[in-house]
């Protein structure tokens, strides 16, 4: 599922509060485990019209996954934030 929130600031950035980001990753957790993986994420890169999704999924589990289980979970939201604020043009504001 893409973003549906398209705010854009001045500078090109997709905007959305860390609320609207809580929200929109529910939604991309397809078989609702209360975790992302690489797959739902690429899937959600991908649909909101992404170029190389598959890498861009890799590296942002790879860098959110603090305990090494291969999926993002709650908590470690803050990492994927940070991951997409860098790498995937979102600003959380």
């Amino acid at each position: 599922m893409a973003i549906k929130n398209r705010n854009v600031t001045v500078d090109g950035e997709r905007a959305m509060t860390m609320g609207q980001f809580r929200a929109w990753m529910k939604t991309i957790d397809d078989d609702k485990d209360g975790k992302i993986s690489k797959d739902e994420l690429s899937a959600a890169v991908r649909g909101n019209g992404g170029w190389f999704a598959g890498w861009k999924a890799k590296r942002g589990v790879g860098s959110a996954d603090s305990n090494g289980n291969g999926f993002v979970d709650e908590s470690e939201i803050g990492n994927l934030v940070e991951f997409a604020q860098k790498h995937l043009g979102i600003k959380i504001i």
